[in-house]
């Protein structure tokens, strides 16, 4: 990759070569790639591992709804992006094509050959109908005429009923039929879909379950074994499965007056988006399987055919099903400090007030951020609460927090953001039940989605107002605080939550960039910071300083920061980046990258963490972010970042950090091609999982 000149001095590499970057849709396969793996990793409980096959398929559904849609429509309008990889969506649709087809075909082995079987083992038995015994196939008919049949609506196909329009991910049958209806009519062909609204998963009464052990029976397999009692009087000669993927991607002109309403009719046609991909069951006939594609207006390079059910990722349902305490992860109770255990009975203000907080989830409890937001609901000298919200689930304390303080009285501001992919729907009715309360709504600003993680807490104290904040790398939903890394920061830092007073008004209010002392944020002055503390590094390198740069994140795509990085790394600044999914830049190129690594860890929890540190010559910098490293949270959305200054904190998120650069069991190292290794201690080192030292050293020390 280095080139010289004629005096064999090196030359100036050009860091636009597109050799440089990994394109961000085969990288975020890669990601998808290692999550799979954990289906093998039998320190994993075995339910886990069948999780992770599912959240393999969940993955995957997005992945298409959105990163496929996208490159399709682009070429579609032919408004084809090329971005800094060089690679073209046309090219980049065909490299998905012959990666994915491979992954999905390993993803139904490991289902099929090790998961299926090993739950086998232990008495965890997904039927095929040729088991069922005489009792249980009596159970199923009955469940079937009760439950299924009453909400099922066979499709026979014919000029009179054209071919329907099936909805997004949802399981369906195409069957084909011999004979005449009641009306004469010689269809040939039918289509079944399975209402949504039932289980994919039945579990057989204890009482059917010959073994004592768990008994488990696919919808599907039902459906098959009934399908002919929907069609009475003809003949059933096949029924196969299929499922279609659409783009989910909404199209709003934020320009409309009232976003919620543009929003909610949107909504409805996501589910008849076009179609980017066809799964369907390996048995059904080529001539089945042409007509689907013909419907669906897809090519061979969109089908997918799959040794199992259709849809793997509404299996983890089995998860509650099986209630089987040593094939589930042992339970474990976050930890809280004496502090703020203390503060419920107290007061959290006079807590928080006497030191900021880290809080790292879900090792650590997210309960404190919640008795904050409740304790300024009832306390009288709280007069003002802003929040922003992005994911927040169903019947969220947060929610009912917020209302409370407004109907109390409090001037209680929300921040929603409606356009949150997937919570759309959720997030548009939460808007009503807040303004139901008396809270005054807000949807952002047009044309940034905000995605910053901000609470502020104003209240009167000594004739004064005191400002509090949480700023969090992740969002207000105690639900992903149990299962996803984030930390959480209590503050009442006069400066910092002055600064974050500021970015609420520039959200709600119009006017000038509101500057700000201590927080970065997005689309303002986040980018060019972080480009300006890498290029810090890089002089102190040159200038012969301590330079070190660590992130962790969970994507790193944008170009001008990886360029930025290049530049740091060729000065000789050490860069460890733990990024858990995308990562554009290339590690190990010589003369550009060789001080640069790249891990990612993968393991029980979501890592979600975004910190980034750097050493500014012995006085380490080192900041909490909302934001990823990529385009979108740079450029296109609200994000804040906060400096985490207490010298306490701040050691602890730093050996925090290199807990995860020395982790040898749950890492995988991305070396120049691309491509990602799983590391794996040496015989004479220690074995160092970063997830499970912090679960044992921080929520089972609770």
């Amino acid at each position: 990759m280095t080139e010289h000149t004629k005096d064999d001095q090196p030359a100036v590499i050009d860091l636009e070569n597109p050799e440089l970057y990994i394109n961000r849709e085969l990288s975020q396969i890669k990601f998808n790639e290692r999550v799979l793996h954990q289906a093998l990793d039998e320190r994993h409980p075995l339910l886990q591992r069948l999780l992770f096959t599912c959240i393999f398929s969940s993955n995957t559904d997005e992945f298409f709804e959105i990163r496929v849609a996208e490159l399709k429509r682009q070429i579609e309008f032919g408004q084809e992006k090329v971005h800094a990889d060089g690679l073209s969506p046309t090219k980049v649709l065909k490299l998905i094509s012959d990666n994915y087809h491979p992954l999905v075909e390993r993803q139904y082995q490991i289902f099929n050959d090790i998961i299926l079987p090993e739950l086998r083992k232990r008495d965890v038995l997904f039927l095929r109908r040729e088991e069922w015994s005489e009792a249980q196939t009596e159970w199923i008919a009955n469940f079937f005429n009760e439950s299924v049949m009453p909400v099922m609506s066979p499709l026979g196909l014919d000029p009179s009923h054209p071919f329907p329009r099936l909805v997004n991910k949802t399981l369906n049958f195409i069957v084909e039929l011999d004979g005449k209806d009641a009306f004469g009519r010689e269809t040939g062909l039918a289509i079944l879909p399975a209402p949504r609204s039932l289980p994919r998963v039945v579990r057989l009464p204890d009482e059917l379950c010959e073994n004592g052990g768990d008994n488990l029976v696919f919808l599907s397999s039902i459906i098959h074994a009934h399908a002919a009692d929907l069609f009475p009087g003809m003949t059933i000669d096949g029924c196969y499965q299929f499922r279609i993927t659409r783009n989910a991607d909404l199209e709003i002109d934020e320009n409309e007056e009232d976003l919620a309403n543009a929003l909610r009719s949107e909504l409805l046609s996501r589910r008849y988006g076009d179609a980017v991909r066809l799964e369907v069951a390996t048995n059904c006939p080529d001539e089945l399987v042409d007509e689907l594609l013909k419907r669906f207006n897809l090519t061979e390079d969109d089908l997918y055919r799959v040794d199992g059910p259709v849809n793997l990722s509404r299996l983890m349902q089995t998860l509650s099903l099986v209630k089987r305490p040593e094939l589930h992860y042992e339970n474990f109770t976050p930890s809280l400090s004496k502090a703020l255990k203390q503060s419920v009975k107290n007061n959290i203000f006079d807590e928080i007030r006497k030191a900021d907080r880290i809080l790292h989830h879900p090792f650590e409890s997210f309960t404190p951020v919640i008795n904050l937001l409740m304790a300024a609901a009832k306390d009288p000298n709280v007069i003002a609460i802003k929040q922003t919200l992005y994911r927040t689930g169903e019947n969220s304390d947060i929610v009912k927090a917020l209302c409370e303080a407004a109907r109390n009285g409090k001037e209680v501001t929300a921040v929603i953001e409606l356009r949150a992919r997937f919570d759309e729907e959720d997030n548009i009715n939460l808007a009503s039940l807040l303004q139901e309360a008396g809270a005054l709504v807000t949807y952002g600003v047009v044309g940034h989605k905000t995605h910053a993680k901000m609470m502020l807490i104003l209240r009167r104290e000594n004739q004064h107002l005191k400002r509090y904040a949480h700023l969090g790398t992740g969002n207000y939903h105690s639900g992903t605080a149990k299962l996803y890394t984030d930390y959480g920061y209590l503050t009442a830092n006069d400066e910092i939550t002055y600064d974050t007073h500021r970015i609420f008004q520039q959200l709600t209010g119009m006017g000038k960039i509101q500057k700000t002392k201590k927080l970065l944020h997005a689309p303002f002055t986040l980018h060019k910071g972080m480009i300006e503390l890498i290029n810090h590094e890089a002089k102190n390198a040159e200038q012969g300083l301590p330079a070190k740069i660590i992130v962790k994140c969970n994507g790193i795509t944008e170009p001008k920061i990886i360029k930025a990085l290049y530049k740091a790394s060729q000065a000789g600044v050490k860069i460890h980046l733990i990024i858990r999914s995308m990562c554009s830049l290339r590690p190990g190129i010589p003369g550009v990258s060789e001080n640069i690594t790249v891990r990612s860890v993968i393991g029980r929890f979501l890592e979600h963490t975004r910190v980034y540190y750097f050493e500014n010559n012995g006085h380490p910098k080192v900041y909490g972010a909302s934001a990823d490293w990529m385009e979108r949270n740079l450029i296109n959305r609200v994000e804040s970042c906060f400096p985490i200054e207490p010298s306490k904190l701040k050691k602890r998120i730093i050996d925090e950090l290199d807990l995860y650069l020395q982790d040898n069991c749950q890492s995988w190292e991305l070396d120049t091609d691309g491509n990602y290794t799983l590391n794996t201690p040496a015989e004479d080192q220690e074995e160092v999982s970063a997830q499970s030292h912090l679960l044992t050293n921080l929520a089972l020390s609770s």
